[in-house]
């Protein structure tokens, strides 16, 4: 088959739904028992954008500001996130994570990526390129301005 525009957009969108239910049913299955998977979710969002805002957590998640602030406080109670004033904005509040945080989202991810490198390690030497290769145009394709620049500055490193 002739790979054109319309199919491989087609491919796209039927293999990405896939392979996030694994790496999601993988994260689930191996964070602490202590975090929900809305707690493990918001934390892994403030580690790849410190200094986000209570909003910006609670649209990414899918909550209410309300709910949003609830769950915040218990995580900061727990220190795994910090909530700071904005350096110019004293309304706007500003969320990072900790270095307690940190290490529940890193033995997560550990044993996530495990199990992408124990699915993958079938594969030959040239389709390990060819699906790196594939990744990165896909990444630079799809990754906005915003994230960029913080990939530039080192910020999502």
């Amino acid at each position: 088959m002739v790979a054109t525009v319309d199919n491989v957009a087609s491919k796209i969108f039927d293999a990405v739904p896939v392979v996030m239910r694994a790496i999601r049913a993988q994260l689930r299955e191996h964070r602490d028992a202590d975090l929900s998977v809305a707690q493990f979710r918001t934390l892994a969002f403030i580690e790849r954008r410190t200094g986000v805002s209570l909003s910006e957590v609670a649209g990414h998640i899918g909550l209410t500001l309300p709910s949003m602030s609830k769950m915040v406080d218990g995580l900061v109670n727990r220190r795994l996130i910090t909530r700071s004033a904005h350096d110019t904005d004293r309304r706007r509040v500003c969320l990072s994570i900790t270095a307690t945080g940190k290490k529940k989202l890193q033995a997560s991810y550990a044993n996530t990526q495990a199990f992408l490198a124990d699915k993958i390690s079938g594969l030959s030497a040239p389709e390990l390129e060819t699906v790196s290769a594939a990744l990165h145009l896909l990444q630079d394709l799809f990754i906005s301005e915003r994230e960029a620049e913080k990939d530039f500055a080192g910020e999502n490193i």
